[in-house]
């Protein structure tokens, strides 16, 4: 009988302490998207023409170049659960889910996701730029994305346009530090219709485990693949001048950029 009794007193502890864990887990919590922007595995410092502590990287075709402006968009953010199912985050809002990343502005290089589902997660999905849909200088719709992209130190309108800019490098290459400048953005109202929204899927180094924790998604992002990706690109040689600001001379570099991404770790 005292066996009995101890046996079932045993059993009512155990599950009070299962049913106090299950309730202690929050049904939702943040995740943390940090973004290192690098030339190969160097983290890039910009600069301007003669900065000596702006970090160099040399082309596959041998050009010397570094930045003294890097800045892009990424937006339509989705987390996928160990099970398959996408989990959205704020895909139809600006406001609440896109953001301009800067690399002069340390603040900008990490992005909170707020109340993200508890769940496992695999995979991250997001664009680079906005998709078409939300590709308007909507100030109404979304105020606080629309000054942040058009504040005087980011500039991620269009001057001729009514879109956004979805990536906007500056910097110089060469010997002589001629200068380089590569803004990408949606242009399908025209005639060529170019459409640079890219939207990239990236498998997770580990499981992002939320609920009692609130984990954070390193992304390395490597701008070598701007010169150096599925095409290599020749700074002033035929088609590719230094300033591809057009829909001609974009696309090359917008398919190279969107390899650039890759999940560096998970904690």
């Amino acid at each position: 009988m005292k066996n009995l009794k101890k046996y079932l007193l045993l059993s009512v502890i155990s599950l009070s302490i299962v049913s106090c864990n299950e309730d202690s887990i929050p049904v939702a919590n943040n995740v943390t998207l940090e973004f290192n922007n690098t030339f190969n595995d160097t983290t890039i410092i910009v600069g301007d023409a003669t900065a000596a502590d702006a970090t160099v990287n040399t082309s596959t075709e041998g050009q010397v170049h570094h930045f003294s402006e890097l800045k892009y968009v990424i937006s339509n953010i989705r987390l996928i659960r160990a099970d398959g199912i996408e989990i959205p985050y704020n895909v139809n809002n600006l406001d609440e889910g896109a953001t301009v990343v800067d690399q002069s502005k340390p603040e900008t290089l990490q992005y909170v996701l707020n109340d993200i589902p508890t769940a496992n997660y695999t995979q991250i999905k997001f664009g680079l730029g906005v998709k078409t849909e939300l590709n308007t200088l909507n100030q109404e719709s979304f105020p606080n994305f629309y000054a942040a992209a058009g504040a005087n130190d980011t500039e991620m309108h269009w001057e001729w346009g009514t879109g956004y800019r979805f990536t906007k490098i500056e910097g110089f290459y060469g010997n002589d530090n001629a200068a380089l400048s590569f803004h990408s953005g949606s242009t399908i109202d025209d005639n060529q219709g170019v459409d640079a929204y890219r939207d990239v899927t990236l498998n997770l180094t580990t499981n992002a485990k939320v609920g009692s924790n609130s984990p954070k998604i390193t992304i390395k992002v490597d701008f070598d693949y701007l010169l150096s990706g599925a095409t290599d690109v020749v700074l002033g040689a035929d088609n590719a001048t230094p300033s591809m600001h057009t829909s001609n001379n974009m696309i090359v570099f917008v398919e190279n950029i969107k390899e650039m991404f890759s999940v560096e770790n998970v904690n």
